[in-house]
């Protein structure tokens, strides 16, 4: 259970210092159980204390950092509870049997690659899958697509072949490849290279049994591949594994999950997206798809960007003046409000117009 702030008051220093920005101890107990802020911002708490409260108000859900992004770290099913933390990413498949396809794969992936509302739109993830035992054709594979520059999935059940692709890629990566059968050998391989370790099974309790055993072996750096036979059991798939982490509390499924839309698909490209839009709402941390072009990236990133927009805060930029074009004191002047949407609109138009302007932003408390 989540522990209330007069339970954290009664492990506090009680010093009333005003450092942590609260005005007393009892304030800055009743935000850190609202979540508001972390228990690091009071450096009085005794040692035994903080062990004591760190693991009681330690997020439901983990979250778990490949590279630059972060995956998970969510306190809620649905955004008009609170807001959603983490955005969902995507990637795009390529696999050994169709090697000789891979090159002009990952060659479009750079073309969907594009800013909306001031956030850049693209692929973020390459997913690598092994279909073969040759582990020197899967990690030619997978230097081609570390070349990309883009984070990695790499998804893979044999562990000779698994060793050898990431031995040729860097440290942001995810190895797909632990399953009820194999979590032993994948979990000592993943611990030693020092990357997040994908567990899948073919059902949700043999997930569960086999996130248990690895977290019983210290390992708890991992993310879930939630993905089913059906389009049908993988949605049940991730809502259970959210359910019961949120709102049953047990963190044993607490981790972001990888969702495969590409294999739920089975090449029918309106079906792929419609799943993917599916998933970006119900509760994909990584949506895999066979191709991104930039018809689909559209629908798709805007959703989430819809999705994933704090409605606690309003859309809005700094009311200012923002010289565009080179403008200064004697260039005319253009004036609109602070929506982020107007300011985007307003300022991409007179960017392409050539001419030097002053856009003046007006405080209107992000409306339009």
């Amino acid at each position: 259970m989540a522990l209330k702030g007069l339970d954290i008051f009664k492990l506090s220093p009680k010093k009333n210092c005003k450092e942590c920005g609260s005005p007393t101890c009892m304030a800055f107990c009743m935000k850190v159980a609202q979540g508001a802020v972390s228990l690091d911002k009071c450096p009085y708490f005794s040692e035994e204390a903080l062990a004591s409260l760190n693991s009681a108000t330690a997020p439901l859900m983990k979250t778990i950092s490949v590279g630059e992004h972060k995956l998970g770290g969510e306190t809620v099913l649905f955004r008009h509870e609170k807001t959603l933390v983490n955005k969902n990413l995507f990637a795009v498949c390529v696999c050994t049997d169709c090697a000789d396809k891979a090159d002009e794969k990952l060659a479009e992936v750079a073309k969907v690659d594009y800013e909306r509302i001031g956030e850049r739109m693209y692929v973020e993830f390459i997913h690598v899958a092994n279909k073969q035992s040759d582990p020197a054709v899967y990690a030619d594979l997978v230097k081609k697509a570390a070349a990309t520059g883009r984070d990695l999935v790499l998804e893979c059940w044999d562990v000779e072949c698994a060793k050898a692709a990431l031995a040729v890629c860097g440290k942001n990566v995810i190895l797909d490849g632990a399953t009820p059968e194999n979590w032993e050998a994948m979990n000592a391989l993943a611990t030693e290279a020092g990357v997040v370790l994908g567990v899948w099974a073919s059902n949700i309790s043999d997930l569960y049994d086999t996130v248990k055993k690895l977290e019983a072996a210290g390992n708890k750096n991992l993310i879930l591949d939630v993905t089913g036979a059906t389009a049908k059991e993988t949605l049940a798939n991730a809502v259970n594994v959210r359910r019961t982490a949120l709102k049953q509390e047990d963190r044993t499924f607490g981790y972001p999950s990888i969702v495969n839309v590409a294999k739920l698909a089975k090449g029918d490209d309106r079906l792929q997206t419609a799943l993917a839009a599916m998933f970006v709402e119900k509760y994909a941390s990584i949506i895999v798809m066979s191709h991104m072009s930039y018809a689909q990236a559209l629908p798709l990133y805007g959703l989430r960007q819809n999705i994933y927009t704090d409605p606690q805060k309003p859309m809005k930029v700094e009311a200012k003046i923002y010289p565009i074009n080179g403008a200064d004191e004697n260039s005319p002047c253009a004036l609109t409000v602070d929506f982020a949407l107007t300011y985007f609109l307003v300022s991409g138009e007179l960017e392409r117009s050539g001419q030097p302007v002053n856009l003046i932003i007006t405080d209107a408390s992000g409306m339009s």
